[in-house]
């Protein structure tokens, strides 16, 4: 008999949610990187073994938002467990709660909902801090598990899952079983290069970027991509530009090697960067750039 689940991975950013989400599938669906925020829109990874599929909703990191974009971001981190069979709340394992958890806590509370508690980067921390942070959500809440691992090595990811395959329910699929994510091939290159920006550029620029694909062309033999990078100064827009041009080519040259693999193709891209200040501000921006609540 066919199973199958939606399970929301929730948390704070930058606790290893999308990492843990890729190591799932072991295919590179949710982009990452070491600055918080990274994650905007919910991302469906999707899981198929034997008989069971299971749909992951990678979501962004819940935190106190500034502007419309981060606005956006926490509505679609707890819209997503309200749509989901059971939920994974990824924490940092050495840190304290923080009033996100306890926000999550009191969903679960108010709804049952099935939970697992994941302690995720255990291979920066004692054991005995570990043990600590156990102890302090077990006297908060009963989650249905408690799993310590490190997303990044793969450590007892398996277990996460094995866990989760517990809250799957008699139904048939959603998704064909070659599925890996339900995201459109340009959500994935906008996402591809923006990721690429996170990893090029310092500080806070990146997270004042957005990128918009204008042209997606299969041409068979190679596909040919333009992509608009929207920053919100001037300022910005040279340094990601960089001295003659060598940041945006840098960028361009790390998003081809991504694409051209992921498509198993030749790729050309071809970027511009425009100013467009102040967007995270703007609801109606936010909403023409992809980021929408529907």
């Amino acid at each position: 008999m066919k199973k199958t689940g939606f399970i929301a991975i929730v948390g704070r950013p930058n606790v290893g949610k999308s990492t843990l989400m890729n190591s799932i599938l072991g295919e590179k669906v949710a982009i990452v990187s070491s600055k918080p925020q990274t994650t905007r829109n919910r991302i469906m990874g999707i899981y198929t073994q034997s008989e069971d599929q299971f749909v992951f909703l990678d979501t962004p990191g819940i935190h106190r938002p500034k502007n419309s974009l981060g606005e956006y971001m926490v509505k679609t981190a707890n819209s997503s467990m309200t749509e989901a069979d059971a939920v994974v709340l990824v924490i940092d394992a050495g840190r304290e709660i923080s009033q996100v958890e306890e926000n999550v806590i009191d969903y679960l509370k108010r709804s049952s909902t099935p939970s697992v508690l994941v302690l995720n980067k255990i291979d920066m921390y004692r054991r005995e801090q570990i043990a600590q942070t156990i102890d302090a959500y077990s006297k908060k809440y009963a989650f249905d598990a408690f799993v310590p691992i490190s997303a990044k090595k793969g450590e007892n990811v398996k277990i996460v899952l094995d866990e989760c395959s517990k809250f799957l329910h008699e139904s048939e699929w959603f998704f064909p079983e070659d599925a890996i994510t339900d995201q459109p091939e340009r959500q994935m290159v906008a996402e591809i290069v923006r990721e690429k920006i996170l990893r090029t550029v310092n500080k806070e620029i990146p997270h004042g970027t957005a990128v918009v694909i204008e042209e997606f062309k299969d041409l068979g033999s190679l596909i040919r991509i333009r992509a608009e990078i929207f920053c919100e100064k001037p300022s910005h827009k040279g340094i990601i530009v960089g001295k003659n041009g060598a940041g945006l080519k840098l960028i361009g040259t790390y998003a081809r090697q991504d694409l051209e693999k992921l498509f198993g193709t030749k790729v050309f891209l071809d970027l511009w960067v425009k100013v467009k200040e102040n967007w995270r501000d703007s609801v109606a921006t936010v909403s023409n750039f992809g980021y929408k609540n529907d």
